[in-house]
């Protein structure tokens, strides 16, 4: 017989214990510890000893789990598993240890308010992540809804859709759902005012002529900054190609230069995962910068010159050399069991690096030309870009 769980993880919304179900009903009333923030703890009535939440939110994970084995409730604001508390708690424990009764998400009820089929709607929540995490789904006609740190950062929301040409988006501002002090606020991201309380979520129907990011590989070059190394956009989109990119596979791209080929394997999947290697502290800033500005600040970006630096980097399914191409490198990465190579190389001593990996190993060996026209005289011509060789491998 396996033996009972002594955590129950409880979502509450902000009508307090009146949508609880029985289930959570009785397991708050056999609690003898119940932990939560101090805005939950406030809305039940409990002979159970009460301890509000820590910040950190680790400190609390820390302070539950030396309570193990006593009847704990934790209470969560809707569904613990919806970018809640949830997954980071029961991330420490057995399965056995623990259950759980979600609430009304915050989700639901914002969709259930406006009319919107969840289904069609993006839901994020941005509790402690960068706005910037929103910039992949502007474009005109795309629903979310997000979920917000606080008041202020309704107004910094507003501010950085205004920054990225979407200004005329409709936002709803929805603060406390679900409960008696709920107030909904309808407006435009360049019209807001007001002050706002949390818990708060905001509602964005996307409006506006902001730059979109494609969702096909190759990326403007405009899109990035960069000091002038970076893999263009042609050479960029048979890279990507090449790399073959699958849910939930990690990336090595070795020679970050502005980190382009990392920050579009992630665009491709929010599963996927990615280490840029970089020798230069100055280019690791740019791509940080860059990363973030595309809304994949999840990016890994490491100091140093391969193959040392690739010592302690989670294991690749794929591997990227644009850069620091060298014998002792190509030795490296052949090693690696399982793993897809795609190199690129510019000058004819890593081009021969490359036909030799050939030679050896098989794969495929492109040489990729781009011209481009401009302006001669009067008149135009064919401006021919440094031939690429590509090597990729299975």
């Amino acid at each position: 017989m396996s033996e009972a769980p002594w955590l129950t993880i409880i979502g509450l919304g902000e009508d307090g214990p009146d949508g609880l179900c029985a289930a959570s009903r009785s397991a708050l009333d056999a609690a003898k510890i119940v932990m939560g923030p101090e805005r939950h703890l406030s809305l039940i009535q409990t002979s159970a000893r009460t301890i509000p939440w820590p910040v950190p939110f680790s400190k609390g994970v820390e302070d539950l789990l030396e309570l193990r084995g006593t009847p704990c409730v934790v209470l969560a604001s809707g569904d613990p598993f919806w970018f809640g508390a949830g997954t980071t708690i029961t991330g420490h424990l057995d399965r056995h240890e623990w259950h759980a009764y979600p609430g009304r998400s915050t989700f639901s009820l914002a969709a259930n308010r406006l009319g919107w089929p969840l289904d069609r709607t993006i839901c994020t929540g941005l509790h402690a992540a960068p706005l910037t995490r929103l910039r992949p789904h502007l474009s005109p006609g795309v629903r979310l809804i997000v979920l917000l740190r606080d008041g202020d950062a309704v107004t910094e929301l507003a501010a950085y859709l205004q920054d990225t040409g979407f200004g005329a988006s409709a936002l709803t501002v929805m603060e406390s759902l679900g409960g008696p002090r709920e107030r909904i606020t309808q407006c435009t991201a360049d019209t807001l005012s007001g002050n706002f309380a949390h818990p708060v979520c905001a509602a964005i129907e996307v409006a506006g002529n902001g730059s979109v990011l494609p969702r096909t590989s190759g990326l403007p070059d405009t899109l990035f900054e960069t000091d002038g190394v970076m893999t263009k956009r042609h050479i960029r989109a048979l890279t990507l190609s090449a790399l073959a990119p699958r849910p939930g596979e990690h990336l090595w791209d070795i020679g970050g230069g502005s980190g382009t080929i990392g920050i579009e394997w992630l665009l491709c999947d929010p599963s996927l995962t990615a280490s840029v290697v970089e020798p230069r502290a100055d280019r690791i800033a740019l791509i940080d910068a860059n990363a973030r500005a595309l809304g994949v600040d999840r990016l890994h970006v490491v100091e140093g010159k391969a193959p040392t630096a690739l010592k302690n980097l989670p294991n690749p399914d794929a591997i990227f050399i644009g850069g620091g191409l060298s014998a002792p490198l190509l030795a490296c990465v052949e090693a690696l069991d399982g793993v897809r190579i795609v190199a690129n190389a510019v000058t004819l001593e890593s081009e021969a690096l490359l036909t030799d990996a050939h030679a050896r190993l098989g794969g495929d060996l492109t040489r990729i030309e781009v011209a481009h026209a401009q302006p001669m005289g009067r008149k135009r011509g064919w401006t021919q870009a440094y031939p690429i060789t590509q090597w990729s491998l299975p």
